[in-house]
């Protein structure tokens, strides 16, 4: 089965392609950026995300969002996760998230998905901690300060492993099994 996934973010991309592609759906990209509503409620933001995105393409597509719930910003900055790290550096993010009083966060995922006549949403996340210093590779944006539960690395120095068990993960294989089971196509 053919889908059009709508992400300028190419990393999003990749994960989306390796994580789908063994259950038969072929990932179509649409290279494009949605101006995102500022929200901290993950769930508008997936809606209105995945109605400018139908509004553009015109054919059933899915959007998503992932982000980062500190417990000790009481689950900040959650749907603003993007605008947040993009006003700090990894060095500065992880100093701020060590003066908390919790270094404990949730990563989440929402897939948004449009079959032309109604919207579904999916989610995954996972618990973890922010490292005190960032590690891995940097073009992740969170990847590197971000260590799962039951984990020593963060997802960025995981490489593959990360796609196993990250909330994307958990988000689209609940998309995968939407689409065999309710549409029957993959």
């Amino acid at each position: 089965m053919k889908i059009r996934f709508l992400s300028a973010n190419e990393q999003k991309l990749d994960e989306v392609r390796t994580i789908l592609g063994p259950v038969g759906v072929d990932v179509v990209p649409v290279a494009r950026r949605i101006e995102e509503i500022q929200t901290e409620n993950e769930l508008d933001l997936v809606r209105d995300k995945l109605t400018k995105a139908f509004a553009i393409i015109g054919r059933p597509v899915f959007v998503e969002h992932s982000g980062i719930y500190l417990d000790g910003l009481n689950g900040l900055p959650a749907g603003l996760t993007r605008i947040f790290w993009s006003r700090l550096n990894p060095e500065r993010f992880a100093a701020l998230v060590k003066g908390l009083d919790s270094q404990q966060a949730t990563a989440k995922t929402v897939i948004g998905y449009c079959d032309g006549r109604k919207m579904y949403l999916f989610s995954g996340e996972v618990r973890g901690t922010i490292a005190t210093e960032p590690a891995g590779s940097r073009e992740f944006q969170w990847d590197c300060v971000f260590i799962p539960e039951g984990e020593t690395q963060t997802f960025a120095e995981m490489g593959e492993r990360k796609n196993q068990i990250s909330m994307r993960r958990k988000a689209l294989d609940r998309f995968a099994h939407f689409l065999k089971n309710t549409r029957g196509v993959i």
